[in-house]
């Protein structure tokens, strides 16, 4: 297992912010005069652009507040451009999301970087090939993990099961952060009252909706100094 400066962000589903607050951590990370580095590992819904360079919406976004410009290889090296599972995607090109590779890419940053945030995809339980999930990724990277808890009709039951699955791993629940969803909630409030009795990890905040992603609104909105460092 390797032990890392390092946070694993992931999700109660996707689509509910884990791009935003991993962008906040590495743009906190890096106000504190930090070398942060963002890695999205694997990610569909990708294209290419004029150049013939792969785009994501999410990727781009992490190298963007990353500052230093690093090879795509490291910070992304499996994109797909169908918006699928990642597994399935993969297929459709004829490719194997291969642990080797990501775990490889993810060393490689630790060694150029004081601090590597590594964003899942989708929840904590997706598969990437027949042998390889997010999980394993997480475990793999034995960093504390963060949990973004879209808040909708059925997130107490996603983010207790994504919570004990993150545990079942042996990993640190670090922190969790709570973020508002565009189509609202009713009694949000008591919602994340019920998720801070029961996660027994610290709320990190509670994101609004905003009018759009940005990193620097979202970190003001949230506080990383609460977050465990693993060794609990």
């Amino acid at each position: 297992m390797m032990a890392a400066r390092a946070h694993f962000v992931t999700g109660t589903d996707t689509g509910i912010g884990k791009t935003l607050v991993a962008c906040a951590l590495v743009h906190a990370l890096r106000a504190r005069g930090l070398d942060a580095v963002g890695m999205k590992p694997v990610a569909s819904g990708a294209w290419r652009d004029a150049q013939g360079t792969m785009c994501n919406e999410d990727a781009d976004a992490l190298a963007a507040v990353s500052g230093a410009r690093l090879p795509q290889a490291l910070t992304s090296p499996y994109l797909f451009e169908a918006p699928l599972a990642p597994h399935v995607a993969a297929r459709l090109e004829g490719r194997t999301i291969a642990s080797t590779v990501v775990l490889d890419a993810f060393r490689s940053l630790s060694m150029r970087a004081q601090h590597v945030v590594v964003e899942g995809v989708g929840g904590f339980q997706v598969p990437l090939s027949d042998d390889f999930t997010t999980a394993d990724l997480a475990t793999a990277i034995a960093a504390p993990v963060i949990l973004v808890v879209g808040l909708r009709l059925g997130c107490i039951n996603h983010a207790l099961l994504t919570a004990e699955s993150i545990r079942a791993r042996g990993l640190c629940l670090a922190g969790w952060v709570a973020n508002a969803m565009p189509d609202g909630m009713l009694e949000q409030d008591a919602t994340i009252a019920t998720l801070s009795c029961r996660l027994d990890a610290p709320l990190l905040g509670t994101l609004p909706r905003l009018a759009r992603a940005d990193p620097q609104i979202a970190a003001a909105a949230l506080d990383f100094s609460a977050l465990r460092d693993g060794a609990d």
